[in-house]
């Protein structure tokens, strides 16, 4: 903690809200390896009120908010309602709302955007291609998420190394370029399936119930499926596409700039 302190000292005296390059260069430099809670720490009092939480409601998710909540009970958290999530999703998230008290921030789609999208090309289009899955996820996850993300100065995830081929290079903090040079923020990414269950277990973290019944990673309900035992966590995500390409939007690979 005191790392995360000093660098939020030091910057707090000669930056505005918004990280330059060279800070985050710092940050990322002097916080990689550092617990969740000492990049956390840093995060929340370096951008007090103008960062917030994406969750999901995985068990990463709920993890991070049980870690930012302790550390700042007013900590924001945001959601992406898509309009097709697994219910036991709206079930987790008010179980999440109800433990921390928490006002959840959640963005939806556009409707005319949505509704053109369905009336041209059916409900199952992002099946046919890539290029159409990219699409409905451009529509009901990517523009919400930089809705979400204006009014802030940097936001947090519970991304981990192991989940994807994509998330192998991400560090602790990095300046996310894609969204107006924002610090995003990802205090568990070192952390193995061992450490995220523990956490979980001891601390009664709110957990969503389809992990139990196989899924490990949990999006759009059409889009998710359980994995079978020895298949990669994201295996049961877009299960019909390469790995190579079994991301959504939120976290492009090669966009953001850390120190590595």
């Amino acid at each position: 903690m005191r790392c995360a302190n000093a660098l939020f000292a030091r910057y707090n005296r000669t930056h505005a809200m918004k990280p330059t390059e060279n800070e985050i260069h710092d940050a990322a430099a002097q916080l990689r390896g550092a617990t969740p809670e000492a990049v956390l720490g840093w995060a929340l009092r370096r951008f007090s009120g103008r960062i917030a939480v994406a969750s999901s409601f995985s068990v990463e998710d709920c993890v991070v908010i049980d870690m930012a909540h302790a550390l700042d009970r007013g900590v924001r958290v945001f959601a992406l309602d898509t309009g097709r999530l697994p219910e036991e999703t709206y079930q987790t998230a008010d179980r999440v709302r109800e433990k921390y008290g928490l006002t959840i921030e959640w963005q939806f789609p556009d409707r005319q955007r949505v509704e053109a999208l369905e009336r041209a090309k059916g409900l199952y289009s992002f099946m046919e291609s890539l290029d159409n899955r990219h699409e409905c996820c451009g529509i009901r996850k990517v523009e919400p998420l930089a809705r979400a993300l204006s009014d802030l100065d940097g936001w947090i995830t519970g991304l981990r190394r192991e989940q994807s081929v994509t998330r192998t290079d991400a560090g602790e903090i990095e300046l996310d370029s894609g969204h107006g040079g924002l610090a995003k923020v990802n205090p568990i990414i070192g952390w193995t399936s061992e450490q995220l269950w523990g956490y979980a277990d001891q601390r009664r973290v709110p957990v969503h119930p389809l992990h139990k019944r196989g899924y490990p990673s949990i999006g759009c309900a059409p889009c998710t499926r359980a994995t079978k035992p020895g298949e990669h966590p994201r295996a049961g995500r877009w299960w019909w596409e390469n790995p190579e390409s079994k991301e959504c939007g939120l976290h492009p690979a090669g966009t953001s700039t850390a120190d590595k």
